[in-house]
């Protein structure tokens, strides 16, 4: 059902789709020697415009676990980017020797415009402020994991919420779910943008509220999706060093907490969540990096159509 679609946007798949993902991808947590030569002859090839640690090596590992191989580059300067080359005949010269692509880009729409010239399924590993798909499948798969639903959840969201795509593709996606609501916690200058609020909290008739203090909200919350503040989205160095050290998690914090709150961070983090509480039972953001791995995994699987 799957084979040879791109994804660009968490809206392009159904809910059915990303089911159908999840249940391979627990085929795959519980039985990983089963699916180690699926992808046997296979090439995955990554196109890296920007860093990345986690996104990259998760694809990577995930393709490689499959069985494939992986070409590609991490560093626009080591390609013909350098040389001027548009995103569009990069993706179909690069299309002549893999056989997927996955492409992470500052410009927003450079992966949609790859997509729109590529015969091969081209995967968004993030494109600017906009969207981050895979991380999105990444923390439905942990939410799924951790609660056993993805439906009546109250999801605080804290920290860069104007430029974080991983929460704009986040809040896209469980507004597809039944009775989720949302507690929106950051800065005036961070908030959330204005179209997303009208065009997917408001549209979806989606209950939210915005506040600006972590401690005033966080034992009304199932899940904590804590981001950072991005210095590489500021124009200006004073603005980041005024708000980047605006939310903290720490022990004293999670004591106001839930004891069936769970706390995700796509990371990586910065001074955002205190090391104190990595310890918590309840920090599920090293678990959240190992499912990105399992659910790329699955994600690579349909997208090629291997069995």
């Amino acid at each position: 059902m799957l084979k040879g679609k791109h994804l660009i946007d968490p809206m392009d798949f159904t809910t059915d789709e990303i089911e159908e993902i999840f249940k391979l991808a627990d085929q795959i947590i519980s039985c990983q020697r089963e699916f180690a030569h699926i992808c046997d002859g296979k090439l995955l090839a990554t196109l890296f415009y920007e860093p990345s640690t986690r996104t990259r090596f998760s694809f990577e590992a995930a393709m490689l676990r499959l069985g494939g191989q992986v070409i590609g580059f991490s560093e626009p300067n080591s390609s013909s980017v350098s040389k001027g080359e548009s995103v569009a005949d990069t993706i179909k010269t690069v299309g002549c020797y893999a056989d997927i692509a996955v492409m992470r880009h500052p410009k927003e729409g450079a992966p949609k415009v790859a997509s729109m010239y590529s015969e091969m399924p081209v995967i968004n590993a993030g494109d600017g402020g906009h969207q981050h798909p895979t991380q999105t499948l990444t923390d439905l798969l942990t939410i799924r994991s951790a609660k056993g639903r993805l439906n009546d959840l109250t999801i605080g969201c804290c920290g860069d919420l104007k430029f974080g795509r991983t929460v704009h593709s986040l809040i896209k996606a469980l507004s597809r779910y039944e009775n989720n609501k949302l507690v929106l916690i950051s800065p005036s200058e961070l908030k959330v943008p204005d179209y997303i609020k009208k065009e997917i909290l408001e549209k979806n008739n989606i209950e939210f509220i915005e506040v600006e203090k972590l401690e005033d909200v966080i034992d009304k919350v199932d899940i904590l999706y804590m981001t950072r503040v991005q210095r590489e989205r500021f124009f200006n160095e004073d603005d980041y060093i005024r708000l980047r050290d605006r939310y903290i998690l720490d022990k004293e914090k999670m004591n106001k907490a839930s004891e069936e709150m769970i706390v995700l961070h796509p990371l990586p983090r910065v001074n955002e969540i205190s090391c104190e509480v990595d310890d918590d039972p309840r920090a599920y953001y090293f678990k959240q990096a190992k499912y990105g791995m399992y659910v790329r995994m699955a994600l690579i699987a349909k997208l090629l159509g291997v069995k």
